[in-house]
């Protein structure tokens, strides 16, 4: 992912209700180079990140259904759409493995982990230093 442009952000939504939770379910990272990034959780809590094209939703039945829908705000990753990555960092678990992913922009970063409760949690990181190439 490094040194590609983020053209094209899609995400998974659990919708119950017809109201969306409050984060993404699975989210995907397009890039200029044709690339699908598929950024989610697994079933140990550990946070898969794969190569992958997004799905189409289904239909839970009483539990509601999953919507896959472009996004172009209200992720903090929306708001680095036409950016460059320019770092990656990752923090593991030694039970789970990957816990946490880390995608550096020219700006600020934006943070991807599995939460204590097992859900994807996307949350703009800390602003980056002034003169970082």
């Amino acid at each position: 992912m490094i040194g590609r442009r983020l053209v094209r952000l899609t995400a998974s939504w659990h919708l119950f209700k017809d109201r969306p939770a409050d984060g993404p379910v699975d989210v995907w990272l397009a890039d200029d180079r044709g690339g699908s990034t598929l950024i989610t959780t697994g079933s140990d809590r550990c946070l898969v990140v794969e190569s992958s094209r997004p799905h189409d939703g289904y239909d839970m039945g009483e539990c509601g259904r999953i919507g896959v829908l472009p996004v172009h705000e209200g992720v903090p990753l929306a708001d680095h759409l036409g950016e460059v990555v320019r770092g990656v960092q990752e923090e593991w678990d030694p039970r789970t493995g990957r816990v946490a992913l880390e995608l550096e922009f020219a700006s600020r970063s934006v943070r991807c982990e599995s939460g204590g409760d097992g859900d994807l949690h996307i949350l703009a990181a800390r602003p980056l230093p002034r003169g970082k190439c």
